[in-house]
């Protein structure tokens, strides 16, 4: 008897839905908060949004005008952001978040959190040189774009830890930090303290960012319903990649991660992804731009 050969389940493809964040009020150098009005200029990602209609840009979302310190205005836009989220999420689109600076992160998360509800936690690889774990106690700046993952991580100012709902929107397990490499020890000792996973970049050159990658991967997948990659481009090398807000010395190679990325594109349990730290002013040739397009290609199964 022959026995009939199974085909593979072939998935449909993912429809990402972009969302913009024009904010660069969390950041001491405002010039990410271009970042979205530019890509859409160039037509960074126009050959994707023409193929399948795999990819479409919702509105960019924009800080108040009438917004009036630097916590209001980034609490302002990451309500915006969270509901665009959670809203793409139902809509079983794959929501795209393109910065703006680091701050926005806080919103992305939220939502995500938010729409899973009582289906489980959330995990999340956070892919940066930094951080980002401080509060206005330990920040030396002030600077909200420093504190994004202690906000999620329920640390910080209630306008920013309270969106969506009350508590942390990630328990420390579900975390992993993959490329850090410039940090002040405050915020350190919290996510030491937390048991926040990080790969440091010494880590990351010795094993390999694929090993690591994968390693990360199971992890935040252990014990939630789904998990999310926060990519900030200052992890990148700035001899590569020079379009970001603020660039760091010995980074990943765009090629190592656009691999990685490519690891996880037919991924369901992959909620959303943030592309941050666009700065189209340090980005004179617009390789960054196309580093970006790559990237979101790489994700679109």
């Amino acid at each position: 008897m022959k026995i009939a050969k199974t085909q593979p389940v072939r998935l449909p493809p993912r429809h990402a839905r972009v969302i913009g964040v024009a904010c660069g009020r969390g950041a001491g150098d405002p010039g990410c908060a271009d970042g979205p009005d530019v890509l859409l200029q160039l037509g960074t990602l126009r050959d994707l949004e023409q193929t399948d209609a795999r990819l479409r840009w919702a509105p960019t979302l924009r800080v108040d005008a009438a917004a009036g310190d630097a916590l209001a205005a980034v609490a302002g836009i990451c309500g915006q952001v969270a509901g665009a989220v959670e809203a793409a999420l139902a809509e079983d689109a794959f929501p795209l978040v393109i910065g703006g600076d680091h701050s926005c992160a806080v919103g992305t998360w939220s939502g995500a959190r938010a729409h899973l509800g009582e289906r489980g936690e959330l995990g999340l690889i956070w892919i940066d040189a930094h951080m980002d774990s401080h509060t206005f106690q330990t920040s030396p700046s002030h600077s909200l774009h420093g504190m994004p993952l202690a906000c999620l991580l329920g640390r910080g100012e209630p306008a920013l830890t309270g969106l969506r709902f009350p508590g942390p929107k990630l328990l420390p397990q579900n975390v992993c930090l993959i490329g850090v490499r410039s940090f002040e020890w405050s915020e350190a000792a919290l996510l030491r303290t937390l048991g926040v996973r990080i790969y440091f970049m010494n880590e990351v050159r010795e094993r390999g960012l694929a090993e690591v990658f994968g390693e990360a991967v199971a992890q935040v997948n252990r014990e939630t319903a789904g998990y999310g990659i926060s990519l900030d481009l200052d992890a990148l090398d700035p001899a590569e990649e020079a379009g970001v807000g603020t660039p760091v010395p010995g980074g990943l190679h765009r090629r190592e991660l656009l691999a990685a990325l490519d690891s996880v594109r037919a991924d369901r349990r992959l909620l959303a992804m943030e592309v941050v730290e666009y700065n189209p002013h340090r980005d004179a040739d617009h390789a960054t731009a196309r580093t970006i397009h790559d990237f979101v290609q790489s994700l679109l199964a």
